[in-house]
């Protein structure tokens, strides 16, 4: 009898520990990003990084391997944004790429270094109407290129690349540090004429990057970058930008709290996080992208192993919920530092992953170049908004 007691008490402390939930650990590793020690070194500005970094200990875990394992939608290749904050230029670029083949079956590569010209022009302007008081730096939202393109227009990639005779990569730190100056310049001697303004940072700009097309030639036919973008009959009010903080109301159009909206654009529709997931995952599904924005610093993010996910150290995946998220926004352990494409997606394991098509240096270290895996998780916590079709979310969202 003592013998079948200690029989079952062994099988119950076995079923106990097979049912409990893996945890996961960290380890150290060498501060190290391939890709960027090479953009460093052809601008002449390299310089060993000797610190480590806690991460994630990926030892024995089933992550994905190849882009070829995802369902993806068409896209155009990955390119690097360089030394540069375009990324909110380069992912929603790509994402209305990827929107016109699936509406026209057009494969078009437009340039983000016209619409980043004229978003620094037009940061310029409302810093001078604003007297100083409105951020002037590189970052920006997805919802911004609309108006830059309905006021601008676009114009192919081959017309306009940004880049000098030769140079390997963009280098934007030269060209900010000379427009910051002269703004400051501005704001010390109040000197707020807008005309002479705009004037000025045209002149860095087109000394930096080169003076945009005033004209462009599609298929023999001449036409301005505003009749171009025109012809692609892109229509903005088929799209939306859906958000998710707890600190805001739900189902309402608010603005979102971060620097990079800069002109302070209240057309996110912010919804619940449930609601925010399953509408993600239903456009993917559908056969839709989504250019996203969020957190990208976090130790289960890493280039090397091309994956992003959320650890339990971190937090247990059963409870990153609405808290979980607005806490991490509050204290700024979340913040808006990079925008992104996601183009395709996997279940694993009954867990959804994400294809990740990725502008920055990080994207380039690994065997898929230019992309990253997200877990489910990892947008549930860290990311924090979306731009889509709004015929993806019909039966998901109602506006």
């Amino acid at each position: 009898m003592l013998r079948f007691i200690s029989i079952s008490i062994l099988a119950a402390i076995l079923l106990v520990q097979a049912q409990a939930p893996q945890k996961d650990k960290g380890t150290f590793v060498e501060t190290k990003n391939d890709f960027w020690d090479k953009i460093k070194y052809e601008n002449a500005r390299y310089a060993a990084d000797e610190k480590t970094r806690f991460i994630v200990d990926f030892t024995g875990m089933e992550l994905p391997k190849s882009k070829a394992e995802f369902t993806a939608h068409w896209h155009n290749e990955p390119i690097s944004q360089g030394n540069s904050g375009m990324c909110w230029a380069f992912s929603t670029t790509s994402f209305y790429e990827s929107e016109l083949y699936r509406k026209t079956g057009q494969k078009v590569k437009l340039s983000e270094l016209h619409t980043v010209y004229w978003e620094y022009v037009e940061k310029a302007r409302r810093y001078v109407q604003e007297l100083g008081n409105s951020l002037f730096e590189q970052g920006s939202m997805a919802n911004h290129i609309p108006i830059i393109w309905e006021k601008y227009g676009v114009v192919p990639a081959a017309d306009y690349t940004g880049l000098k005779k030769d140079e390997p990569f963009h280098n934007h730190t030269p060209l900010f540090e000379e427009m910051q100056t002269y703004l400051n310049y501005v704001k010390d001697n109040y000197l707020w004429d807008e005309e002479t303004v705009l004037s000025t940072i045209k002149a860095i700009l087109n000394a930096h990057l080169g003076e945009p097309p005033a004209t462009i030639a599609i298929e023999g036919k001449k036409m301005t970058p505003v009749e171009y973008f025109q012809s692609l009959k892109i229509d903005f009010d088929d799209y939306i930008d859906l958000l998710s903080l707890l600190q805001l109301p739900y189902h309402q159009f608010v603005a979102y709290p971060v620097p990079d909206n800069w002109w302070k654009s209240d057309d996110y529709y912010n919804v619940p996080l449930d609601q925010f997931m399953a509408a993600l995952k239903s456009a993917l599904r559908r056969g839709y992208t989504v250019s996203i924005g969020g957190d990208t610093s976090e130790p289960g993010y890493y280039s090397h192993q091309e994956v992003a996910l959320v650890p339990t150290f971190d937090i247990p995946a059963d409870y990153i919920d609405e808290n979980a998220r607005q806490l991490r926004f509050s204290n700024q352990s979340t913040t808006d530092d990079h925008g992104v494409h996601i183009v395709g997606f996997m279940e694993k394991d009954g867990q959804d992953w994400f294809l990740v098509k990725d502008s920055g240096a990080g994207a380039q270290n690994g065997a898929n170049k230019g992309y990253y895996f997200y877990h489910q998780d990892y947008i549930k916590l860290k990311m924090m908004d979306f731009t889509v079709c709004r015929e993806a979310l019909q039966g998901i969202v109602d506006f």
